[in-house]
């Protein structure tokens, strides 16, 4: 959706990732939506607290929800037993992102496996109640072709309408006064694979999404000077709050600022900048 949003109205979509994660980091989502410009989070259905995070979104009905598909530095929905190739004796998906991915590429009995697993994550999400607003993966996982095109595939049988196409513009980094390299340029059109997968999918996906160069690291100023510079069309922007570094995040997050990331949705000055257009209704399920 890079192209042909000359002359549309700007909207924004604020998440949160890890949703779930931490009780720290679920209280942090409930705090930046009630109080801030959080509209979204997205659910790591297996994760430690998850069952708190549906709580909590189940008494926050304006809060929209989503999958976060964890298929890599993470837990597994199904048993060890079910998708020994995929996990480790505990049910952890590596965090080898690269040897990883590599091993998703492989035909047969992998392949089956993996979509065994994103189809019991969806399952496990929809045995919420919770409307599923969307979805995207831990680390953008579902940038690896295979990924995307099971989760888009499995997806749609929930009724996926919407997935995260992490395309974060070069451009607008360097109107913001960032030095993106060419890592950042590759992995830009790289996001253009998906983004086709998404759109032959009858998908939709936000023209663009900001976060990934400020990873753990997003502040009330930099969020300021993205406002600056925000294009037309659909754009997200996710962090990774928390109210307190808890032993979970200092674990698995060590140099994140996620007290900080919340210190920022929180700003007030940010809300006549970003806070998000109201969004249409959520979809039946």
């Amino acid at each position: 959706m890079q192209s042909g949003t000359s002359g549309l109205a700007r909207r924004v979509i604020v998440t949160a990732d890890d949703f779930g994660l931490s009780p720290a980091v679920n209280e942090a989502v409930e705090q930046a939506h009630r109080n801030g410009i959080l509209t979204s989070a997205s659910l790591m259905v297996a994760a430690p607290a998850a069952a708190d995070a549906i709580q909590r979104a189940r008494i926050l009905p304006s809060l929209r929800v989503g999958l976060h598909l964890v298929l890599v530095d993470g837990p597994a929905v199904l048993p060890r037993s079910t998708i020994p190739d995929l996990v480790d004796d505990n049910g952890l998906f590596p965090r080898d992102q690269l040897r990883l991915g590599l091993r998703y590429t492989r035909p047969g009995t992998i392949r089956r496996q993996l979509a065994a697993e994103i189809r019991a994550q969806f399952a496990a999400f929809a045995a919420t109640g919770l409307p599923l607003d969307h979805a995207d993966a831990h680390k953008h996982m579902h940038l690896h072709p295979v990924v995307g095109a099971l989760m888009i595939r499995i997806g749609r049988e929930f009724g996926l309408r919407t997935i995260r196409v992490p395309a974060e513009p070069p451009a607008i980094l360097r109107a913001c006064g960032e030095r993106p390299g060419l890592a950042a340029a590759a992995m830009h059109r790289w996001t253009g694979l998906l983004r086709w997968q998404a759109r032959r999918a009858g998908l939709s996906a936000p023209d663009q999404v900001f976060g990934i160069a400020w990873s753990g690291h997003v502040t009330a100023d930099r969020l300021r000077r993205l406002a600056a510079h925000l294009p037309a069309g659909r754009s997200e922007i996710y962090l990774h709050p928390a109210v307190e570094r808890d032993a979970t995040l200092q674990r698995l997050m060590p140099d994140y600022d996620h007290v900080g990331e919340l210190r920022a949705l929180l700003d007030p000055e940010l809300r006549p900048l970003l806070r998000a257009a109201p969004l249409p209704a959520a979809p039946p399920q």
